[in-house]
């Protein structure tokens, strides 16, 4: 306390020190005073209620205490007089046992009493019934069928309670009672026929159904009580639980995979679209089924049995099956096709589980795919497999019935522009078109798939295609008298060539998205350099046609005849007019091509016939004669070819420049001047040779043997070089076995 005081003595020294700071505080010393007395005063106010307050609750809990302890006691006393009695009534209990197997007596008899008349009755009951089932009263026969099984559950039950280890007992009630199960077996084969036929049953008689669905509730809540009864007493009734709502949906399950399965009516054998019509029976059948389940079957039953969306889960797992059965088996390629396009496309469409009438209750982006990715994998791999097959057998096919036309004895067909065609591009992307327009129904990812397909085969194709024409022009050759039409269909080979380039980009144009144009064109450019190449032979086999005509007349050049007036080059003419009038049935791209081969290969053979040394001018005179015969059929062959390219827009006209060229060597006076003009004539044309210099020279005629030599040997120093868009002439002229020793002599 001591303590406390000092503390408290210190406490109130630096108070009033930090009251009385000023000399002017002074003045409020008395104010200070009373405003600290009031303070204390309620300070001890409070702490006088504190104290009172805890006080009350002790006595309150003193209080508490005690009556507890007085209850204990009585609690207590309570205890021993029960525990005193107890002892005491057991002798009575025990001599109470005879009562209580008097009361269960009781209970058994007046058990007995309350079902005695349904016992005597029985076998009316039963007969009642069984009329009842047969007639269609299934709501009264259950109702009579509960009598019999509620007088024999409760019998059995009262039975089990007294001795439930008594089996005679048991089993004469059950024996008694026997017709019972018989009955209950009879009214469930009513009822499942009934929901095998619902989707029927629900348009004609919407009652019968609501019936079977009220009948089945009945077992379910009777199962529900036994199943209560057994947790507590451990008995239960014979054929219980019926667990009939389990085996209805069971039924429906049955019912919708038969219904599936019972479509297919036709097999392959007796008809090539047996799938085609399987399939769509399925689909008309599906559709209508659950329009109606959706419609009229779910008002038929409780909503929390959800009918419809069992009904659409059963449809979609039954489809599911059968699909993968289907699957399985050896189908065509055709076949493939159709059932893809239904599972991948149909089933999903307007068409069915789409429909606006199954909305919203079906979505089909919450449905299930009907076959498995691996499965629908392996189909596509088989699909490409045969179709790859069939695709090399159809172009074989197509290409032997294209050569049969190629030996007839009549002309090709034209087109609307009048270029002779065979039917074959026309079949082959007819072919392809319909492939695609198939694969296109599936997925996107086939179409693009069976487009490089029909590319990659297409390319093959197109070597056989050039191998055959290349035997075609060989058997030609070899009698030239057969095949009778070999010229016009040679064209329609060559317009054959370009149909097939066209018609490569329409496909692609019309198949091929643009981000996968890319990976596929690479096929193009090999494909066009077939093409080309089989037009540039099938071109060279007709001119080689033109000019085995031509080699009698090309032979009278530069002999003698002709310097006397040979009419060689007329005739030359006239044939190359004559079968150009033939070949305009050829597409332009490549008659604009063949017009200038045949210019530069008639220029070539003129320039041959030079080369061949088959004249020597023995004077001025001849060299000036046959210059100028030169010259001037020279310009003949010049307005020839204008004339066939005309239309195209571009001059030809290079390639007779050559002859008049070589005119000018054989026209020269001055043999002085003639190293000059060789040399510009070498200039011009870089491809010609020592040889070709040195025949031309033998067939002036007048050219020193120094003069040969001096001109070869200073031409052979500095040979010309050639410009990148020379076209060479004179490269594939071969001069005739002697050397250039024997030329100079």
């Amino acid at each position: 306390m001591k303590e406390t005081d000092r503390e408290a003595v210190a406490t109130a020294v630096q108070r009033v020190a930090g009251m009385l700071q000023r000399p002017d505080q002074l003045d409020k010393v008395e104010q200070y005073r009373r405003r600290e007395a009031r303070k204390k005063a309620s300070v001890e106010a409070r702490l006088k209620a504190a104290i009172q307050s805890q006080l009350d609750g002790v006595r309150t809990g003193l209080s508490q205490l005690h009556n507890a302890l007085n209850d204990v006691k009585d609690i207590q006393q309570s205890l021993a007089d029960v525990s005193k009695d107890w002892r005491q009534s057991i002798n009575t209990i025990e001599s109470l046992k005879d009562v209580k197997d008097a009361v269960v007596r009781h209970s058994q008899l007046a058990a007995a009493v309350e079902n005695l008349k349904n016992i005597f009755s029985v076998p009316e009951i039963v007969r009642e019934t069984q009329d009842l089932i047969e007639h269609g009263e299934l709501l009264q026969a259950h109702r009579k069928l509960m009598d019999l099984e509620c007088s024999r559950d409760g019998l059995m039950y009262e039975q089990y309670r007294m001795d439930s280890g008594n089996t005679r007992d048991m089993t004469l009630i059950h024996s008694y009672f026997g017709s019972t199960q018989g009955l209950s077996d009879e009214l469930a084969k009513q009822l499942w026929m009934v929901l095998q036929r619902s989707l029927v049953t629900v348009r004609r008689d919407p009652t019968l159904l609501v019936s079977v669905v009220r009948i089945i509730e009945r077992e379910e809540k009777i199962d529900r009580r036994i199943l209560d009864r057994k947790k507590q007493t451990g008995f239960v009734p014979p054929g219980r639980p019926k667990n009939w709502k389990e085996k209805m949906f069971t039924i429906l399950d049955r019912t919708v995979t038969t219904r599936i399965e019972g479509t297919q009516a036709d097999t392959r054998e007796s008809d090539r679209m047996w799938l085609v019509r399987h399939l769509e029976i399925i689909r008309k059948y599906v559709l209508d089924d659950l329009i109606v389940a959706k419609n009229l079957l779910a008002q038929c039953f409780p909503p929390h049995y959800e009918i419809f969306r069992s009904l659409l889960r059963t449809y979609h797992q039954a489809l599911s099956a059968r699909m993968q059965d289907l699957a399985a088996e050896d189908l065509e390629a055709n076949e493939i096709v159709s059932l893809l396009t239904w599972v991948l496309n149909t089933y999903t469409s307007v068409e069915m589980m789409g429909n606006a009438e199954l909305a919203p209750e079906v979505d089909v982006a919450l449905l299930e795919p009907l076959l498995s990715a691996d499965v629908v994998s392996a189909l596509l791999d088989t699909y490409m497999s045969t179709l790859t097959s069939n695709i090399i057998a159809w172009l074989r096919k197509a290409l032997e019935t294209d050569k049969k036309d190629w030996m007839k004895e009549t002309e090709p067909e034209a087109d609307q522009d009048g270029y002779y065609q065979t039917t074959l591009p026309a079949i082959v992307f007819q072919m392809f078109e319909q492939n695609l327009q198939v694969a296109a129904q599936i997925s996107e990812d086939l179409k693009t798939k069976v487009l490089v397909l029909c590319l990659q085969q297409m390319n093959s194709f197109l070597s056989r295609y050039k191998e055959e024409a290349q035997l075609y022009r060989d058997e030609h050759l070899r009698d030239r008298q057969h095949p009778h039409c070999y010229v016009q269909y040679m064209v329609a080979v060559v317009n054959n060539c370009q149909t097939f380039k066209e018609s490569i980009v329409s496909l692609k144009r019309k198949y091929l998205k643009h981000e996968a144009e890319e990976g596929v064109s690479l096929s193009q450019p090999s494909m066009d350099g077939v093409l080309d190449a089989i037009a540039k032979e099938g071109c060279g086999s007709l001119l080689e046609e033109v000019f085995l005509d031509l080699e009698q007349h090309l032979n009278e050049l530069m002999t003698k005849k002709w310097l006397l007036g040979s009419n060689a080059v007329d005739i030359i003419c006239v044939t190359v007019e004559d079968y150009f009038n033939d070949f305009a049935k050829i597409k332009k791209p490549y008659r604009k091509r063949m017009i200038a081969e045949a210019h530069r290969r008639a220029v070539q053979e003129y320039l041959r016939a030079v080369m061949q040394k088959r004249i020597s001018f023995r004077s001025a005179e001849e060299r000036k004669d046959g210059a100028e015969r030169m010259v001037r059929e020279a310009e003949q062959l010049r307005f020839l070819f204008r004339k066939l390219a005309s239309g195209f827009g571009e001059e030809m006209d290079s390639y007779c420049d050559t002859i008049i060229a070589v005119a000018e060597v054989i026209k020269l006076t001055d043999p002085s001047l003639l190293y000059l003009e060789v040399s510009t004539l070498v200039s011009k044309y870089p491809d010609i040779r020592d040889d070709h210099i040195g025949a031309l020279l033998a067939m002036r005629g007048d050219a020193s043997r120094d003069m040969k030599q001096t001109i070869i040997e200073t031409l052979e120093q500095g040979p010309a070089q050639a410009s990148p868009d020379y076209v060479p002439i004179f490269k594939d002229i071969v001069v005739p076995s002697l050397n250039v020793a024997k030329l100079l002599k």
